[in-house]
């Protein structure tokens, strides 16, 4: 018995680590639908239908599955390894208080959803985005470097709820294009990965904890 019991609280718990996050985030995740996996959607989003061996119907198929997912609320969780977006801002000694700066460029294969699309690629070839920034209070005995080794160790992961819109394209270095899904990005939760803790939440265009 005490087996069945250990079996039903450990599939209980990610039910409950989801449910204890901000309510105003947890809505907006409730309302929206599970990703099961970016990579796949964003190829089907995308649909580039390039090369000699594509499927005839591939460009009719895309265009039916952007139909039935523009303008939809889409929910994707991104752990910490692939949390590349993520960099530590400033750190006030004084307060505690901190900045997150989130890179809207979420990569999934050989492309991404984006936060608008995006008008220039920099030298290296990547797309320019602007940065959104969150903000938050660091827990007590934090210090700068406590809050900085956690984006260096990879400690951060990100919950994003986002509306697809349309797909964009850039020129790519060395020739060819840049495909993206030009997206409104509707939240994002930074939370510290072992703790689970809230690290910043983006909500409604803004850094939720600004008036």
């Amino acid at each position: 018995m005490n087996r069945i019991l250990a079996a039903a609280f450990a599939l209980l718990v990610p039910t409950l680590a989801l449910a204890d996050v901000d309510a105003r985030f947890a809505k907006l995740r409730d309302d929206s639908e599970a990703l099961g996996s970016l990579g796949a959607f964003l190829e089907k989003y995308v649909g580039e239908c390039d090369g000699a061996f594509v499927d005839p119907q591939c460009k009719a198929q895309a265009e039916a599955f952007r139909k039935k997912y523009t303008g939809k609320k889409l929910y994707m969780i991104i752990t910490e390894d692939d949390a590349t977006m993520l960099s530590a801002g400033d750190f006030n000694p004084g307060t505690s208080e901190y900045t997150i700066n989130i890179t809207p460029f979420f990569a999934g294969g050989k492309y991404a959803v984006t936060h608008g699309a995006p008008k220039k690629t920099d030298a290296q070839g990547n797309p320019v985005m602007n940065n959104l920034v969150v903000s938050g209070t660091a827990p007590d005995m934090w210090n700068g470097g406590t809050f900085a080794r956690v984006f260096t160790t990879r400690g951060v992961r990100v919950q994003v709820v986002f509306t697809p819109q349309s797909v964009w394209t850039l020129p790519k270095k060395g020739g060819g294009k840049i495909y993206g899904v030009n997206s409104r990005v509707e939240g994002v939760l930074v939370t510290e990965g072992r703790s689970g803790g809230q690290m910043g939440l983006w909500l409604n265009g803004k850094d939720a904890n600004q008036k």
